[in-house]
């Protein structure tokens, strides 16, 4: 539906609001927005089962955030009541404050939640693992089976619950279990075991032009060169000011060594690719949204840092502000809620879910 370049812009555009920010109006309107996105495209994603997961856990942090807290930290004037001050760690008045400071943090934790749930629900992972570097092939083939894990064993568990009620076995208790755990890990042992056959029968892991055992030490050499570099580099700057010309040269020189050795790791790696994905101009219009939520969100944070954080305890007031222009910059994230199609467009799907867009390294 939408290119996958597209989505992770609107990841990288959302997570950095997500994890810096702490006022709350803020922080409820990207949860709006990524709620929204869900409600119109996720839907239809077959992986936007895990969203009610993602949900609950999100829930269950937000609700203990506020206790914890509320009895771990006794500061502000609003006292509602106290504990007795024998008592070690909850001890103290329980303040106003420290509850709402608790919702903030529990706010900021499920949406951070939310966020990587809508792009876990919207993007196609298959899609990803086709945008990871040839450096990174492995890693993004591992990352990619790790992330469609627990979609795939929720929707293995409620097909087992539902053919289980069918055949009317009742859940009443952690002994009613066993019939769904038995099943659910003969289901996944089998489907690991397809995956490995997929992989083997696709070449996963050969090279045609492997290097040779010299031009490999030295790649090698090359890299650990960069790492040191970089790391002597840094310590110049931390520890020693008159030698920050040495520290930055040296830091730029090993970030350049280092890529140089992925440039050439990458090229042993030949890439076959089945077909590629349409840029069209609702991707431009949504790339162009969050790279402009995305350097609002920067300059702020960079100008008038407090602008983006809010403390309930005196001498702060309770009421957080609100910037129109950091509102509306987030708003810009709902672009694609905005722009989705009244159908999707849906690609012609491989024999199976395991073999579809895998990369092929021969």
């Amino acid at each position: 539906m939408f290119h996958t370049g597209s989505w992770v812009l609107w990841l990288v555009a959302a997570a950095v609001p997500a994890f810096t920010m702490r006022n709350p109006f803020y922080l409820a309107l990207l949860l709006g927005t990524a709620w929204v996105l869900y409600g119109t495209l996720g839907r239809a994603a077959p992986i936007g089962s895990s969203w009610g997961s993602f949900i609950k856990l999100g829930a269950f942090l937000f609700a203990l955030a506020i206790p914890f807290n509320a009895l771990s930290t006794h500061m502000g004037q609003i006292a509602l009541f106290r504990l007795p001050e024998s008592w070690p760690i909850i001890g103290g008045p329980v303040t106003l404050e420290a509850i709402i400071a608790g919702a903030v943090s529990g706010l900021s934790l499920l949406t951070i939640l939310v966020v990587f749930a809508a792009f876990n629900a919207v993007a196609d992972h298959y899609q990803l693992l086709r945008a990871t570097p040839s450096f990174l092939f492995q890693a993004g083939v591992v990352i990619s089976i790790a992330i469609t894990f627990v979609p795939q064993m929720v929707l293995s568990a409620r097909e087992i619950r539902q053919a289980q009620r069918i055949r009317g076995h009742r859940f009443r208790g952690l002994r009613d279990l066993l019939p769904l755990v038995i099943p659910l890990l003969a289901n996944s042992l089998e489907r690991s075991i397809q995956l490995a056959e997929t992989m083997e029968a696709r070449g996963f892991g050969s090279a045609v032009n492997s290097p040779t055992r010299r031009r490999a030490v030295l790649g090698q050499l090359g890299l650990l060169g960069g790492l040191v570099g970089v790391l002597v580099g840094l310590s110049l700057l931390a520890f020693y000011q008159p030698g920050r010309v040495w520290g930055w040269s040296l830091v730029a020189s090993g970030v350049i060594g280092i890529a140089v050795f992925f440039a050439f790791h990458g090229r042993q790696v030949k890439r076959t690719r089945y077909r590629s994905q349409a840029w069209r101009a609702r991707d431009t219009t949504v790339a162009i949204a969050s790279a402009i939520s995305l350097v609002v969100i920067v300059a702020v944070r960079l100008m008038a840092a407090e602008t983006l954080y809010y403390s309930p305890y005196p001498p702060s007031p309770l009421l957080p502000s609100f910037e129109p222009l950091l509102g509306a910059a987030l708003l810009l994230l709902a672009m694609p809620a905005l722009l989705a199609p009244r159908r999707a467009e849906h690609e012609t799907p491989d024999s199976s879910p395991q073999t579809r867009d895998l990369e092929q390294v021969v």
